[in-house]
């Protein structure tokens, strides 16, 4: 597997299981600070809903296994299995977000839309990343 692709699931990896775990455990405090520092990202864009909420937490959670178990076993299969998944969640999430912009101030808009693009990039990496690296 190459860099590129092992760098793109860890990207995958991560943001999923912060995502996951902060919605799964504890849902009101995601719903309410996300993505933290002050910043307000969730609760800007409609009433609480825990059901919602808890759902992100494990669909970001089960993404997350999947690119770890595809790092620790390096089956170039299951890496582009998660970069298909990562992005049939993150392409559609940040068109979204694209789409609804103007619900944030600029800053926020801006690292929103960065951070769900890396992911997207990230997803897209996973998936169609080449397959061995070439040796002169």
């Amino acid at each position: 597997m190459t860099t590129l692709r092992r760098l793109a699931l860890v990207v995958i990896a991560f943001g999923s299981l912060v995502v996951g775990a902060w919605a799964q455990v504890f849902p009101r405090s995601f719903y309410d600070d996300f993505p933290g520092l002050g910043r307000v990202w969730i609760a800007v864009d409609g009433p609480y809903n825990e059901h919602l909420v808890r759902d992100v937490g494990g669909l970001n959670l089960g993404l997350a296994l999947v690119a770890v178990v595809a790092l620790i076993t390096a089956n170039l299969l299951l890496a582009r299995v998660a970069g298909a998944a990562a992005l049939l969640y993150g392409l559609p999430h940040l068109v979204y977000h694209a789409a609804h912009a103007d619900l944030f101030d600029a800053t926020d808009a801006v690292a929103n839309l960065v951070g769900l693009a890396v992911a997207a990039l990230a997803a897209l990496l996973a998936l169609a990343a080449p397959a061995h690296t070439r040796t002169r």
